[in-house]
């Protein structure tokens, strides 16, 4: 990996760079980041502006290295232990099991470290191996014969023969994505001992064509019994060959880079999601799809048709059994722990249990990340008429793991009979 110039940023902050640092390749990858809302890009007297939005990560481009630290304090390991949590895939091992450190911006380590450990574990464990069809010319008889190719192209020679083979290898899609993963790991590894060890592993599995060709045969991957435990493995792959994040940022428009990148708020939705669905388990709450009928619909406007859709739906049993509640939550990536709730989520909170809660006690959840310790307080808007409704606002400790964070909410979650 040639050596670039280490640019670091936190979230929402901005950097002056000289024209000499972008390559006019670096201004067309920008750009399409920019078009995602990943960060901006513009012109300056001296060269340009960049500017980082609610994304995370680390992009390698031709001249520099591009750090953007998350403006939440989490330590690396911490941030992958929520990342694993949304992702339902298993957490990386412990930095003390390890024969790397990592940095501030150590969960790009992290990630590559947790495919590490899932690859070197399908190694030991041996690769799958499924019947692959092959065409080729032998001395010697294997096989089936192909009689049109041999007519054709050897005009009734047998001293070497076309025969079509069907034999069990490990060249197979499934091994094919780990490979392809493993390299582009490699190019993102910090640490020297960690890009080593990618790199030892890598020769265990054969390799995609191209890294989109990996993707679109994750995409075509279905488990069974026989391949369950080629899951976690790819799940990690899939974080590395897409750009990184639960939305896959640079994969649209067929752009490419060497970088890892996390879009914080829709990882933090994914985190919500699992983590009152969790919560609400054992009261006999689960979520349910938001579409249809029960999506809040704005028509006659101009243009087209808007919706208004929560992060989550809870469908909640109150005493009678039979009967169940509705409660809008909505995940907010901000400090609300130190500041107060803005007025546009107060009015969206609004909305969600104006259309989904009981006219007699209208209420709606926000939930956000919190650094100093769990949080909880209820918002009251009232006006002239009565009570419009009510905002529980709960932050969770983010420095806690993720499994006591599900129970800490529980025990906090409104009651559907409150």
């Amino acid at each position: 990996m040639p050596d670039r110039t280490e640019i670091r940023l936190v979230e929402y902050g901005s950097a002056l760079l000289g024209a000499e640092r972008l390559t006019p390749r670096d201004v067309e990858q920008l750009r399409a980041l920019e078009t995602h809302g990943c960060l901006s890009l513009e012109p300056a007297p001296s060269g340009w502006r960049l500017k980082a939005d609610a994304t995370v990560g680390i992009l390698a481009l031709d001249r520099i290295r591009l750090v953007i630290e998350p403006k939440f304090a989490i330590p690396g390991e911490q941030l992958m232990s929520w990342l694993a949590y949304a992702l339902g895939a298993p957490a990386p091992l412990p930095a003390r099991a390890r024969r790397w450190s990592t940095g501030p911006e150590g969960y790009a380590d992290l990630v590559a470290a947790a495919l590490l450990e899932q690859c070197e574990q399908l190694v030991r464990e041996g690769l799958r191996r499924d019947y692959v069809r092959r065409q080729s010319l032998e001395p010697v008889l294997r096989g089936r014969l192909d009689v049109a190719a041999q007519v054709t192209g050897r005009y009734g020679q047998l001293d070497q023969l076309h025969v079509r083979t069907f034999d069990r290898e490990a060249d197979i899609w499934d091994n094919r994505v780990l490979g392809t993963a493993l390299r582009a790991a490699r190019t993102l590894a910090t640490h020297p001992g960690l890009a080593r060890d990618l790199h030892t592993i890598a020769r265990a599995f054969p390799q995609a064509p191209t890294p989109g060709a990996a993707l679109r045969a994750l995409d075509r991957t279905r488990y069974t019994r026989l391949n369950a435990r080629y899951r976690p493995a790819h799940t990690w792959a899939r974080l590395i060959l897409s750009g990184g994040g639960v939305t896959d940022l640079l994969t649209d428009d067929g752009m490419t880079a060497d970088g890892l990148l996390l879009a914080m708020p829709a990882l933090w939705e994914a985190v919500v999601r699992r983590l009152v669905t969790e919560a609400a388990a054992p009261k006999g709450g689960r979520a349910i799809p938001i579409s249809g009928a029960t999506g809040i619909t704005v028509r006659g406007d101009l243009g087209s048709t808007s919706t208004f859709r929560p992060d989550v739906l809870l469908s909640i049993p109150g005493r009678d059994p039979s009967a169940r509640t509705l409660l809008p939550v909505d995940a907010k990536y901000k400090r609300y722990d130190r500041y107060g709730v803005g007025a546009a989520d107060v009015h969206q909170l609004l909305t969600y249990s104006a259309g989904y809660t009981p006219s007699a006690d209208p209420h709606a959840v926000i939930v956000h990340p919190c650094l100093d310790g769990y949080s909880q307080r209820l918002l009251q808007a009232s006006g002239p008429r009565g009570t419009l409704g009510s905002i529980h606002v709960i932050g969770v400790d983010t420095q806690a793991p993720p499994e006591q964070a599900a129970v800490w909410i529980r025990s906090v979650l409104p009651a559907a009979d409150r």
